[in-house]
């Protein structure tokens, strides 16, 4: 059989259109907002002939076909890869890359390890450390708001939290940024990205294993749950990993976005000192405006239709989470940046029953070094040009100069 990126080519209806695009165009990747503009122009969904593989953008057909797991399933992968028809670059995660009823069993072990309570009770950890990293940013007045910041932040909470013994801070940051880039085909940033892989994938399972983590952790937790016979040793470590590749890279990637908007938009910062209260209401926004995770792919299990039009199976659809983000039909005035939004709704954490498992971790973190930052910060600015990184699945940058004012 001739595979394209993994997956059996496909023949669209007549009644879909084509585009002859590349979603995975680095250029595309730095700044999606013109492609995914027209992807929404063009239809309810396209076919993209250069990986023979469907894309949805528009808001209600992305939320549908993302959330309708017995169809569109995230068993054959979540790129571009069919795991029916070979093998992945790594074992499949049994959070993201499963379905019921075992997506179920897992999903119940890692949400009890990152419930809402769970994120309070770390509430206070986060803090202390947001104002120690704060006070310490303000001493230096021009600081990178990527390295300086939206990596340090989460790479000196997180491994605490998982209550990892042994922590390489650039791995941690850099594992994400592989499991992601390899969503995308064998282009320049993916065969970079795993070039990489043999050496971070290796110290990540080590740093899993139950003797490099302490029983009070994030770790703990899940390995007590095997304990009790609720999953079994191995998966223990695997969802121990999966917290390390989910639950880094993309909060740094908020991190470094909700700074972005902030220096760009000094109106919204005043908003946002002046009340307290909406700093979870303007995390969410800066979630739907920069879309941390833009992509991620499902696969027809079966014959199907997608808006009306037929859909065969073994088709890779690739939901841009991102554009629907950004449907003037479901956001007004979708491009402004505005804390008082309340985007309910919005798709940067997925939606159904794959929802993010960390978010309520991601937003504990946020809203804890936003907390620092608006006692201490009078003004963010930019000192310079922020520089986009192109990644196959997540919309990160790479570089953000800023200029901290302190009050």
């Amino acid at each position: 059989m001739t595979l394209i990126e993994g997956h059996r080519p496909v023949t669209p209806d007549q009644s879909i259109p084509v585009w002859d695009t590349d979603p995975y165009d680095p250029a595309v990747l730095a700044d999606p907002y013109p492609w995914w503009a027209e992807l929404r122009e063009r239809g309810e969904i396209v076919y993209i002939p250069k990986w023979s593989a469907f894309a949805v953008g528009r808001y209600e057909v992305t939320k549908t076909t993302f959330s309708d797991h017995e169809v569109f399933v995230s068993s054959r992968g979540v790129g571009l890869n069919d795991f029916k028809l070979g093998d992945p670059w790594r074992p499949p995660s049994i959070i993201l890359e499963v379905d019921p009823p075992a997506h179920t069993r897992t999903r119940k072990v890692m949400s009890r390890a990152l419930s809402p309570k769970v994120a309070k009770g770390l509430g206070e950890q986060f803090r202390a450390a947001a104002d120690t990293l704060v006070d310490a940013l303000l001493e230096r007045g021009e600081v990178e708001g990527v390295s300086d910041v939206a990596e340090a932040f989460p790479v000196s909470v997180f491994p605490r939290a998982v209550g990892m013994t042994d922590v390489h801070k650039r791995h941690l940051v850099d594992y994400g940024a592989i499991v992601f880039n390899a969503l995308g085909p064998d282009n320049a940033i993916r065969r970079a990205a795993m070039e990489r892989a043999p050496e971070v994938a290796a110290w990540i399972n080590a740093a899993c294993a139950r003797d490099r983590l302490t029983e009070d952790g994030l770790g703990g937790m899940i390995y007590a749950a095997a304990d009790e016979g609720e999953i079994e040793a191995g998966e223990a470590a695997m969802l121990v990993r999966s917290f390390l590749s989910a639950g880094v890279d993309t909060t740094v990637t908020g991190i470094g976005n909700a700074l972005w908007c902030f220096s760009r938009n000094p109106d919204q910062w005043e908003a946002l000192k002046a009340d307290p209260k909406l700093i979870r209401p303007a995390f969410e926004e800066v979630l739907r405006l920069t879309s941390p995770v833009h992509t991620f792919c499902r696969t027809a299990d079966r014959d199907t239709e997608v808006a009306g039009h037929p859909i065969e199976e073994g088709a890779k659809v690739l939901c841009a989470l991102g554009s629907a983000n950004m449907d003037p039909d479901k956001w007004d005035d979708p491009e402004a940046f505005r804390i008082d939004r309340k985007p309910m709704g919005h798709l940067a954490f997925g939606a159904g029953i794959h929802g993010c498992v960390g978010q309520n971790i991601a937003r504990a973190e946020l809203e804890a070094l936003l907390g620092a930052m608006i006692e201490r910060v009078d003004r963010i600015e930019p000192a310079g040009d922020a520089i986009w990184r192109p990644n196959n699945a997540v919309h990160a940058l790479d570089r953000l100069p800023l200029r901290l004012i302190a009050k």
